[in-house]
């Protein structure tokens, strides 16, 4: 009879097709979001027109979406840790996918918001359980550049956005970019049999099978059996017990809990004011709409670049480094971009843009699921992206007034800026020590 170390099999194992497997799933479904969440602020000129609505009323889409995305993720990450990952993560892509499309038949600024709210909630709930089960399951020498892969899929859906609605609104109206939104239900059957559930969840309910079959496609040499004995590195049950968000703040966790939430506020803030509101900016500095799609195309580029090299560069040097480095960068490339360089020199620092602010949110997801142990993992990551969106929220509407005050491009880039400063000093305070203490502090679970 052999005793079975769950965590250093997840560990040690080289990247395989399992891995793969996963990774491929997961992208696609963050594809799937980032496609409904950023073709929100290619259609809005459109709905802006039809609608007759101001950028203030047309900034609260985006608003009413976040506020969705913000209760989603509040309520469906410490469901999962308590239910399953999976199966949130399939509900989830299900709510939004359907009342994306939905939306597309709205007659009016009312429904189409409240629809847009229902899909946000779906959004919100599958981001962090995403980033929770691939931190699960992948090496430890990979997990910030894996998870930078695939959330880097988010700012790819905002390609495929932008490049859809180039050619979909002027021949069929932006309806049929918002119902291009129900694709993901086409292969619910796919990502049903291909995606694992959480080996935590395997564990705590007693799961001994399915949690033999998964360890032995994560490693094939393995040929791991009923009879062996399977242990998991888990907290202290006394710590555990109770409503998970209690524990981001034991053992030593409350200032870098705070520092997270802070971080993320300025991130979202940044991420989704530009993806909101860049096409309009620069419509309103002097360039076509075809023109203002493409810096939005290229600002998501540049994020999935800086998520990438950002990811893999974390692995390598650490988390806070980086990402403080990158912060700082945002800030220098923001404000220079409230000059109006010349075209060869906007495109660049739009890119550069994109990769270290939607690049560097990606990187801090990576960041803040390694920090958290398992078992509260979803919890940690979703309340972060759920305060965050507080910022999420506040930023298309607030851009939105600017727009309306008719102010200089300086102040509209400078409000992009100035946040990147203040999540790089949040960032900065967090402590990594308390993780590795909580490491430290473990017991063994078996099963």
């Amino acid at each position: 009879m052999r005793t079975i170390q769950v965590s250093e099999i997840m560990d040690e194992q080289k990247f395989n097709r399992f891995h793969l497997q996963i990774l491929l799933c997961c992208i696609f479904i963050i594809i799937c979001d980032g496609y409904d969440m950023f073709m929100l602020g290619t259609i809005l000129p459109s709905l802006m027109a039809e609608w007759r609505i101001t950028a203030v009323e047309a900034g609260l889409f985006s608003s009413y979406a976040l506020f969705g995305m913000m209760i989603g993720a509040l309520v469906f990450g410490p469901l999962a840790d308590k239910s399953g990952r999976k199966k949130v993560i399939l509900i989830c892509t299900i709510i939004f996918s359907v009342f994306t499309f939905t939306s597309g038949f709205a007659d009016d600024p009312i429904s189409f918001g409240i629809q847009r709210f229902i899909a946000g909630l779906g959004l919100g709930g599958v981001m962090p359980n995403l980033i929770a089960i691939i931190t699960e399951y992948a090496p430890k020498k990979l997990r910030s550049t894996l998870v930078a892969i695939m959330f880097s899929g988010h700012a790819l859906g905002g390609v495929v956005a932008s490049l859809g609605a180039m050619y979909l609104i002027p021949n069929f109206g932006w309806r049929a970019v918002v119902w291009l939104g129900a694709l993901p239900l086409i292969f619910m059957p796919i990502l049903y049999k291909l995606l694992p559930e959480s080996i935590s969840f395997f564990m705590k309910n007693n799961k001994k099978s399915k949690l033999m079959d998964v360890l032995n496609q994560v490693n094939v040499n393995g040929q791991y059996t009923m009879n062996d004995h399977y242990v998991l590195q888990e907290q202290l049950k006394s710590e555990m017990k109770g409503f998970p968000v209690k524990q981001l703040f034991k053992n030593g966790r409350t200032l870098s809990t705070l520092m997270f939430w802070i971080a993320f506020f300025m991130c979202l803030f940044v991420m989704y004011g530009l993806s909101t509101w860049l096409p309009k900016i620069m419509g309103g500095a002097g360039y076509e709409l075809g023109s203002s799609l493409t810096f939005l195309v290229v600002l998501n580029l540049g994020a999935v670049f800086g998520a990438i090299v950002g990811g893999k560069l974390a692995d390598r040097y650490g988390s806070k480094r980086i990402l403080v480095t990158f912060l700082v960068i945002g800030f220098i490339t923001l404000t220079m971009l409230s000059f109006k360089p010349s075209m060869i020199m906007l495109y660049i620092l739009i890119a550069i843009a994109g990769g270290t602010t939607t690049g560097t949110q990606i990187v801090t997801n990576a960041y803040v699921s390694q920090y958290y142990p398992n078992e509260i993992r979803s919890t940690g990551v979703g309340w972060a992206l759920g305060i965050g969106r507080i910022g999420g929220i506040l930023a298309p509407t607030f851009c939105g007034v600017l727009l309306d005050m008719k102010l200089s491009l300086q102040v509209n880039f400078l409000a992009f800026a100035i946040p990147c400063i203040i999540a790089a000093m949040a960032i900065w305070f967090i402590q990594d020590n308390f993780s590795n203490m909580t490491a430290n502090r473990q017991e063994k679970k078996l099963i």
